[in-house]
């Protein structure tokens, strides 16, 4: 494959998400216009979990990362005024070395999975994780994700509400729901 057709092959697929988030539980309501890229390595369920975890944590200062070309980087990232790493929030399946990294790093770490949180957390026990008892590990109800990833466009635009740990979201034809459950590490 030629040079060209290489970094044309690796380039990234950018989404728009127009969202209008009502948080009740926490009291956060914005509307959101967001430019999110994919990887092409990155799963479908990936940027939808970063997009939801987003809307879940935001907050002043919230930003994505610059993305694989940044491994030592939170997906997400709160930072203060300062540019101090308040929250550092990760996707997916990280590993218990990265998450005792982060936890030294930054006040709080959350992380967002769509994969087996129960794999996840297994791999984790008996590994060395600086303030383990206080990482907020957070995933999401499977069939709300493939739901999700089913209506993904380049153009997305919904509402979405969260109300007791639970996500409603309507788009302009349909609506759909789903839990974020809450796991201990």
């Amino acid at each position: 494959m030629s040079p060209d057709l290489l970094s044309m092959a690796l380039t990234a697929t950018i989404y728009n998400f127009a969202i209008e988030l009502s948080d009740m539980d926490r009291g956060v309501y914005e509307t959101l216009d967001l430019k999110v890229a994919q990887h092409p390595s990155e799963t479908d369920e990936s940027l939808v979990a970063r997009v939801l975890a987003y809307c879940c944590e935001y907050a002043e200062g919230i930003e994505f990362s610059k993305g694989i070309s940044t491994p030592d980087e939170p997906a997400l990232a709160v930072r203060d005024l300062t540019g101090r790493l308040r929250t550092w929030i990760d996707i997916g399946a990280p590993d218990a070395s990265r998450i005792h990294r982060a936890s030294k790093a930054s006040d709080r770490v959350a992380v967002y999975t769509h994969k087996d949180p129960k794999q996840m957390l297994a791999n984790w026990t008996g590994e060395r994780i600086h303030k383990a008892e206080s990482i907020d590990v957070f995933s999401f109800d499977p069939a709300f994700l493939s739901a999700m990833v089913a209506r993904l466009e380049r153009r997305n635009a919904f509402s979405l509400s969260i109300t007791d740990a639970h996500l409603y979201v309507a788009f302009a034809d349909a609506s759909i729901d789903g839990a974020i459950t809450r796991h201990h590490v």
